[in-house]
């Protein structure tokens, strides 16, 4: 694949049953003809922010959940934020999207530290999704993602478990498809 997905989401195909990305949405943060990886966005845990926070004996009450960025490196945190005006310290994934791994933009964002024109949303991720060379074309060519443009409203989306559905009929609507032409006809 000789153009870059970074920025891009991937939306699991129905056919996808792999349990780490079935009916996921991946924000690619990297890819390259070496490596990819991304952070699946709608895939809350049952533990929050503030109760992990707390076990480390830190304040917070953000009480909105962790999210599970993927199966690689599960301990590793990664921060998806919208404030351009915290932006300016973390890398921009996408219009609208930051990802950040930075403390001191973490407890700007907690403690509102920062000064944002709009509402700061943001989202803390353990692990990433990861993929080596050539992986996630073999992929892509088998039909297990599809290729869709980011939008932040959908990454910091209140209901994260409708994100792959409303991915999927952004996807309808840019490409209808004929039943023959897709093994799921849910995809027409």
């Amino acid at each position: 694949m000789s153009q870059s997905l970074q920025g891009q989401f991937l939306v699991a195909s129905g056919q996808l049953r792999d349990g780490n990305f079935y009916r996921s949405v991946v924000l690619m943060l990297e890819h390259s003809e070496e490596s990819a990886m991304g952070l699946v966005i709608n895939r809350p845990s049952s533990i929050s922010v503030d109760a992990a926070l707390s076990k480390l004996k830190v304040t917070s009450k953000y009480a909105d959940p962790i999210f599970s960025g993927g199966p690689v490196e599960t301990t590793a945190l990664f921060i998806l934020h919208n404030c351009p005006e915290l932006g300016q310290m973390d890398q921009q994934i996408a219009d609208g999207i930051y990802v950040t791994g930075s403390q001191d933009s973490f407890d700007s964002l907690l403690n509102k530290g920062v000064t944002c024109n709009h509402e700061c949303g943001f989202r803390v991720y353990c692990g990433y999704a990861g993929w080596g060379p050539q992986q996630l074309e073999s992929e892509i060519g088998r039909g297990d993602w599809r290729i869709l443009s980011p939008d932040s409203g959908l990454v910091f989306n209140k209901d994260p478990y409708t994100i792959w559905e409303k991915c999927t009929e952004l996807l309808q609507q840019q490409h209808r498809l004929l039943p023959h032409d897709v093994r799921n006809a849910e995809w027409n």
